[in-house]
């Protein structure tokens, strides 16, 4: 097993990486995984992290190879006046 983050990884299991973004508009965060089809949105960041969870369990199911440790990079436009 290895620690990442000091989260333990289990042996064989891979990161996978969600791309987060908050609409300026209705506040929603979305989140979108690299590299497969697995999308989730929420109001909350803490619910927007149960949704993810959610979302890769029913993705991946008992039938494929599950992440061992998932992370959620932020995403955040700003912008500055020249």
């Amino acid at each position: 097993m290895r620690t990442v983050r000091g989260l333990d990884m289990p042996q064989g299991k891979s990161e996978i990486v969600f791309e987060v973004t908050q609409d300026e508009l209705d506040g929603y965060y979305t989140a979108v995984a690299h590299g497969h089809e697995i999308t989730a949105q929420a109001k909350s960041v803490k619910e927007l992290r149960d949704n993810v969870r959610e979302a890769c369990s029913s993705y991946f199911g008992s039938s494929r190879k599950g992440p061992g440790i998932i992370r959620l990079l932020y995403i955040r436009d700003e912008y500055l006046s020249v």
